[in-house]
């Protein structure tokens, strides 16, 4: 076999970044827009020695499991890798990923696994459930102005007017920063020479209050004619903060350090309601949010209340509880535990997401919870030793890499009856997970939440207690 042959493959299972995996001849071939079950026709791009990678040229048989994506651009962009799949089997496969790393990466039996592991939950409609979306701004091949998205590995950016992830109103949006660029005669950033001035466009709706916020990152101090493209978005409803974000650096980090609101307020509102766990349905006080072009707040608002309700169910708590909330954000998931707990401590390393924390602490009148910038890893540990405070409950939420060992070993010291542990990445989960069980906890619940449909991503829930 040669690159650029033409194989026959029956697809069998799936890859951990949802591509079909098939095998001819002893060797294994990862083909990405391959569904299970499938047979296809492929091109082979990348041959290692004992497995390679293809595309697919032609579907001889569809799957039974396979179903025509709402976009017609999924192939080409690096956003939805699973959308030609059946949605109830795109949720088996995130549910398999997430028990496959506890078996495989956690080193926990597969008929325990299954013992704690509840259904998981998915999306009643896996469309429209974006509430922000982050467009780069260039030209195409004959020099017109271009929003989009970035083709996958690559930074050639597709155009796409209205992507299906998102809410219909950016369509609109995009259309008026564009119309704003061709009449001033604004260029685009080019990341090649290092010219031009408009980077992004960052757009955030409150799914509730269905007030937007519209963010320009721009490589410069100052934006021309910002009263025409000021004109231009107010006129949309909704419409409430329209900001700057100045990022001059050769980086492929997306927002600068610096933001200037332009029209409107610096933040929109949005809420998060309390969910039962048992039918999901919305019960108790909701819970107001001020958010801010550099806040983190989870994407996706349906399912974050059922995210974040499933995590203060597993914390159990009786309203005498200490907790302490590890990479807080914004105060998301603490607000949620104040309600229920006697006081609530949470840690966040950026510090304009600590003092949006206070702020929406002050919003909904809640005066049980305290929070601190630093590390996790820094600050629990001092808090520990030097000050002597305890926890009845931890709760952690860190990013993709997992929590320091640091932290995990101050947790383990603290000695909570609980730990609550919210995951976007199960690998890391399982590494953690397996280090805590290794030291005294028992992994009690599992339960995956799906955040991102048509994505490979899956957040998890684990509920541990600690042995007697």
């Amino acid at each position: 076999m040669n690159k650029n042959d033409i194989i026959t493959l029956k697809i069998e299972d799936i890859g951990i970044d949802g591509e079909g995996i098939g095998k001819l001849d002893g060797m294994t071939f990862f083909v990405k827009d391959a569904v299970i079950g499938d047979e296809i026709e492929a091109r082979i791009t990348k041959l290692k020695k004992n497995y390679g990678y293809a595309r697919v040229e032609q579907i001889v048989k569809p799957s039974g499991f396979r179903t025509e994506p709402k976009c017609e651009l999924h192939r080409r962009c690096g956003g939805c890798q699973i959308q030609a799949m059946d949605y109830a089997k795109q949720l088996e496969f995130k549910e398999n990923k997430v028990k496959n790393n506890l078996i495989r990466l956690g080193g926990f039996h597969a008929d325990f696994v299954d013992s704690v592991m509840e259904p998981i939950v998915g999306m009643e409609n896996p469309y429209r459930y974006r509430n922000k979306a982050q467009f780069p701004i260039g030209k195409d091949k004959e020099g017109n102005i271009i929003a989009g998205f970035y083709a996958s590995h690559t930074h050639s950016i597709i155009p796409v007017k209205d992507c299906m992830l998102g809410v219909a109103e950016n369509r609109e949006i995009l259309e008026a920063i564009l119309s704003y660029m061709r009449e001033c005669h604004i260029e685009p950033y080019d990341e090649k020479t290092g010219r031009g001035l408009v980077r992004h466009a960052l757009i955030r709706y409150g799914f509730t209050t269905k007030e937007i916020m519209v963010c320009l990152v721009v490589n410069g101090r100052k934006l021309p004619a910002q009263n025409v493209l000021v004109e231009k978005l107010q006129a949309i409803p909704g419409m409430t903060s329209i900001s700057m974000n100045i990022n001059q650096k050769n980086t492929n980090v997306i927002l600068g350090e610096q933001t200037e609101t332009i029209w409107g307020q610096p933040y929109i509102t949005d809420y998060i309601h309390l969910r039962d766990c048992t039918n999901f349905e919305r019960t108790g006080k909701a819970i107001s949010y001020h958010i801010s072009p550099q806040s983190f707040y989870q994407v996706n608002p349906e399912q974050t209340e059922k995210l974040y309700s499933l995590a203060l169910e597993y914390a159990g708590l009786t309203g005498k509880e200490s907790v302490w909330d590890l990479y807080c954000g914004i105060g998301t998931i603490s607000l949620f535990l104040a309600q229920k707990a006697k006081q609530v401590y949470g840690v966040e390393i950026v510090p304009q997401a600590i003092e949006d924390a206070r702020a929406n602490a002050r919003l909904n009148g809640m005066d049980n919870v305290s929070f601190f910038v630093g590390k996790a890893e820094e600050v629990l540990p001092e808090q520990y030793e030097k000050h002597q405070v305890y926890a009845d409950v931890i709760v952690v939420d860190p990013p993709r890499k997992g929590c320091d060992t640091v932290c995990l070993d101050t947790i383990v010291k603290m000695g909570p009856k609980r730990v609550v542990y919210v995951s976007c990445d199960s690998a890391t989960l399982a590494r953690d997970v397996k280090y805590l069980g290794e030291r005294g906890y028992q992994v009690e619940k599992v339960r995956c939440c799906d955040m991102f449909g048509h994505s490979t991503h899956v957040e998890t829930v684990v509920k541990l207690e600690r042995k007697n």
